[in-house]
């Protein structure tokens, strides 16, 4: 009876972490609007600073690890953004089946009204597993190529996006440099293309 009771509410407390992690992974299209409507004015960063500060930051701080953040950071995080969780292939920026669903939400999200005409970074981060330098790549790769599912499969305007990969240079959670949460697909609201 006892081990019986014990298995009910194991299973019971498997369901429900379960449930909530399916919860918090739930991405609807109106948090995504909520997240990056409202930028007003072009923002003055290019998609190729970022990518060079990306570089430089290596060169100047070398290591296993990203040891200081980018110069822009500060400016990044004060503009309209939103993380999302995007699956690949080990070792690849083939993006799993799985995560079709989520890209497609985005894609949606950005063909509305509240969105259309302001351009998008679509920023690739990983974790600090690997190289550093093996990692930019990898992240520019990933972000080329939910770039590129954006627009080819759900016909997102090209001229409104562009990839950019940061490897492990802007950690999410610096204390914890291999934590998965690090690997992640941001989409940064840059403003109007005037």
């Amino acid at each position: 009876m006892k081990t019986s009771l014990f298995l009910s509410a194991g299973t019971a407390a498997a369901v429900l972490v379960s449930s909530l992690a399916f919860a918090q992974t739930k991405l609807s299209r109106d948090d995504i609007i909520t997240s990056l409507q409202g930028a007003q004015t072009k923002v003055e960063i290019s998609a190729s600073e970022l990518r060079q500060q990306a570089l430089e930051n290596i060169k100047k701080y070398p290591g296993d690890n990203a040891t200081q953040p980018l110069p822009l950071a500060g400016k990044l995080a004060t503009l309209r953004q939103f993380n999302v969780e995007i699956t690949f292939d080990f070792d690849s920026a083939r993006i799993r089946p799985a995560s079709y669903e989520t890209v497609g939400v985005i894609a949606d999200a950005l063909h509305t009204p509240y969105l259309m005409g302001q351009k998008f970074f679509v920023v690739g981060h990983t974790d600090a597993k690997g190289k550093r330098e093996y990692n930019l790549d990898l992240s520019q790769r990933r972000a080329d190529a939910i770039r590129d599912a954006l627009i080819t499969t759900f016909r997102v305007p090209a001229e409104q996006l562009e990839a950019v990969g940061l490897g492990e240079e802007q950690l999410r959670d610096p204390k914890n440099p291999n934590s998965e949460v690090n690997r992640r697909v941001q989409l940064i609201n840059v403003g109007f293309d005037q």
